[in-house]
């Protein structure tokens, strides 16, 4: 095996964070990279079924793709992004553009008559609404027209040797490699994601081993080609997870000062009967359906006191198997609602939070987290445990609770 001087390697760990790997780094790298395929990750393939030929093949020509995000080279330690690529991640307002959201409500209500009855009996069985299913399609692919550029095998190649989540994609990877073994995809097809997401419901490959689904009973379940396959297949994904057939995904409400914001959670839950106890109303000024009320609901404020607040349910956590967002799961069960009843927008509107660099926001977790706070961990992505840790210690300090990150609470816990 080839290996870099030290001075090489410290030479391309700086380039690397200014975005540019020099020439002689990048070269070096695909040197180990190449070893490592063959010394470490062929005996896994190996052990999982995985012929040479297949093997070879998948990863004839690739060599690692320095420019994904996520990673850490050679002479680097993993550090928090100063910024955030994944939109769901960041501004909660901005995830939500008109222009966003309703290309995918007007899209879906233009397919669910066309695919009417593939859609029937779709959610007949697996207890999946039509609406959630052709929201998720219409997000994760333009309903099967975006365009997916990159090599798969370069991408969970790329990601299993140098990413923050090495084991994960190691996963996939094989998973990818087997896929090819079985014949299940030609590797022509295996175009994905800068995440190594793959066909129109936009899985990886562990995800198609698991719920990918022949409807259209021609033999092979095609997520590529096949909107019937493409369909049943996100549904069987959400009835895997645990769809409840028969309940909604959630319902947007008012939540009075005297509710905290620090109530969020999905270990939190409560009868929804509970929650319209303490004052919280369907902004609609419907009440609350029979079967909802004697069932558990959970709090969801995403944007804490500065944006819409929620009453979900299981369902909504559900879709989050999807994707672990509050705003992609909230982008799907609004989609859907639109899809059905029409383009309704939210009756909170989203105030001008979320400008945070990801690394800011990190290190006012980690101050948390040092008072004892369990924010989920220090990743820069505010989820619920930190909205409401932020809550709590607001409130603890004398200040009015908000749940969610700014630039005065990041300062004062620096």
């Amino acid at each position: 095996m080839r290996r870099l001087g030290l001075a090489t390697l410290f030479l391309g760990a700086i380039l690397a964070v200014a975005g540019i790997v020099s020439p002689v780094a990048a070269a070096g790298i695909t040197d180990q990279f190449r070893t490592w395929l063959e010394q470490d990750l062929w005996p896994e393939a190996k052990a999982n079924g995985v012929s040479k030929a297949t093997f070879d093949a998948a990863f004839s020509g690739v060599t690692p793709n320095l420019k994904l995000p996520d990673l850490v080279l050679p002479g680097q330690k993993p550090e928090t992004p100063k910024k955030q690529h994944q939109a769901e991640f960041g501004s909660p307002g901005n995830y939500f553009a008109e222009k966003t959201i309703g290309a995918v409500t007007s899209g879906g209500r233009a397919r669910a008559a066309r695919y009417g009855k593939a859609l029937a009996a779709i959610e007949k069985r697996y207890g999946v609404p039509g609406g959630v299913v052709l929201a998720i399609w219409g997000r994760e692919s333009g309903f099967g027209a975006a365009k997916i550029p990159y090599d798969a095998f370069e991408v969970l190649g790329t990601k299993a040797f140098l990413a923050t989540r090495k084991e994960m994609f190691r996963t996939e990877v094989i998973g990818a490699l087997v896929m090819l073994e079985k014949g299940l995809a030609r590797k022509s097809a295996m175009k994905s994601s800068w995440a190594g997401a793959l066909g129109q419901p936009q899985f990886l490959p562990t995800s198609f081993l698991k719920h990918a689904v022949d409807f259209d009973g021609d033999g092979v379940a095609d997520i590529w080609n096949s909107t019937p396959d493409t369909l049943a297949s996100i549904a069987n994904y959400l009835a895997h997870y645990g769809w409840v057939k028969g309940r909604d995904w959630g319902f947007e409400v008012t939540v009075p000062e005297s509710v905290s914001c620090a109530l969020e959670g999905p270990d939190r839950g409560k009868k929804i009967s509970e929650w319209a106890a303490l004052g919280i109303e369907r902004v609609s000024g419907k009440p609350f359906p029979k079967n909802e009320l004697r069932a558990e609901g959970f709090l969801l404020m995403p944007a804490g006191r500065s944006g819409p607040a929620f009453i979900v349910t299981p369902n909504f956590y559900v879709l989050k198997e999807y994707n672990e967002s509050d705003l992609y799961a909230l982008f799907i069960g609004h989609g859907a609602d639109r899809i059905a009843g029409g383009d309704r927008k939210f009756a909170g509107t989203w105030g001008k939070v979320g400008g945070l660099y990801r690394s800011d926001v990190a290190a006012m977790q980690r101050g948390l987290e040092a008072q004892g706070y369990d924010v989920g961990g220090a990743d820069g992505l505010p989820g619920f445990k930190t909205r409401r840790s932020i809550g709590d210690w607001q409130a603890r300090n004398g200040r009015a609770p908000t749940c969610f990150p700014d630039a005065g609470i990041v300062k004062a816990l620096r």
